[in-house]
């Protein structure tokens, strides 16, 4: 991850209701010179936003990263979505910030990204590369309502007609639906939904600041009804709390009604960070789960190759019993054809993961899958 690209400006009007964060709040070492904003809102209370304008916004993934795909936009860091099993914890670390609490309540925003993406996709050495958002934290998380950064982020890319994708938990990727048809018109975009488990009990516990299960399909198949290409990413498969043939059954069911284009199964993994936060709450949710877990992840942060190959040909077969992927055919035709009129490499499919096959057409070339980072 790149921090040095993060200018500090100072700043201390707080206007449309936000306040200055007050004499005791602690402050990370890197944002004494930000704007401190926290909203006394319902859906914003305890939650400390820090305004920075950053130096610069389309990110190079360094080729240790073993991803398939090669730039990004993060236009926040944090996320109140508070997965408990979120990769990127541990990248509020770098930042003087835990990756427990503090990830899920103190948000990075970078204010000027949507003027950084115009410029940046404007200079003549960029080379039009697809570009992947939500593989980091969610570009549509609740932070999103009020800072509204995405539209003008989006526009940007439809002027420049830069293929990009977007995977997403967050409902509010709708209200830029008309700027995604127009963008979808002239350049390759692709979208996805993460959606692990359909249990609602399960979903209230390990991501209490999504959107429900069921309302993230919705939005699949909304963005596919107006001709987004939208799948779903099963993930994370948490073993022994929702990989049961019946679990995984119900849940590739109601992918198949959303008219996915592809479902990708990912079993959880559990990095540095992560992994602390995430064993917290097993010990005290599911404390007989405990020593299970050790023996799936003692020995790294990917669960045996044995099991999740058994989860993902069962994801597979069900998959292909409920028909899914077939009624995307003539949607992927059309998108392939604005993609070849986009003068520019098709990009990876929000959603995919090296290695992993999702259930969907058959493609006339091979293309890069995408990783997505949970």
């Amino acid at each position: 991850m790149r921090w040095d690209g993060l200018r500090l400006d100072v700043g201390m009007d707080t206007g449309d209701g936000g306040q200055d964060g007050g004499p005791g709040e602690t402050t990370p070492l890197f944002a004494r010179s930000a704007v401190t904003r926290t909203f006394d809102t319902p859906e914003f209370r305890g939650v400390t936003f820090y305004e920075i304008h950053a130096r610069s916004i389309i990110n190079r993934v360094p080729s240790a990263s073993r991803v398939p795909f090669e730039w990004t936009i993060n236009p926040y860091r944090g996320c109140t979505h508070a997965c408990t099993y979120c990769f990127a914890r541990r990248t509020h670390e770098y930042l003087d910030l835990d990756s427990g609490r503090d990830f899920d309540s103190k948000i990075v925003v970078k204010v000027n990204a949507p003027d950084l993406v115009r410029r940046e996709l404007a200079a003549p050495r960029w080379g039009g590369h697809p570009i992947a958002m939500g593989t980091n934290v969610d570009c549509y998380q609740r932070a999103e309502g009020r800072y509204r950064l995405m539209p003008g982020i989006l526009a940007a890319l439809r002027d420049a007609r830069n293929p990009f994708s977007i995977l997403t938990k967050g409902s509010l990727i709708l209200r830029d639906l008309d700027l995604l048809a127009e963008a979808a018109e002239v350049t390759d975009v692709s979208t996805a939904v993460s959606v692990g488990f359909t249990d609602e009990s399960l979903w209230r516990a390990v991501e209490p600041g999504t959107p429900s299960p069921r309302k993230r399909l919705e939005v699949c198949a909304t963005l596919n009804e107006h001709g987004i290409p939208c799948g779903v990413l099963m993930a994370p498969i948490l073993p022994y709390l929702c990989d049961s043939p019946a679990a995984l059954e119900s849940t590739v069911c109601r992918i198949a009604e959303t008219g996915a284009t592809h479902v990708t199964p990912i079993v959880l993994h559990l990095r540095p960070g992560a992994r602390e936060w995430f064993m917290a709450w097993l010990s005290r949710e599911h404390p007989r789960l405990v020593p299970r877990y050790l023996e799936l992840y003692g020995r790294g942060a990917y669960a045996p190759k044995a099991y999740q190959e058994r989860i993902s040909q069962a994801v597979r077969t069900l998959a292909r019993e409920h028909g899914i992927g077939r009624s995307a055919t003539r949607g992927g035709e059309a998108a392939g054809a604005r993609g070849e009129r986009a003068a520019g490499a098709r990009g990876p499919r929000a959603g995919q993961r090296p290695g992993e096959r999702p259930v969907s057409p058959p493609a006339p070339a091979a293309t890069p899958e995408q990783l997505t980072l949970l």
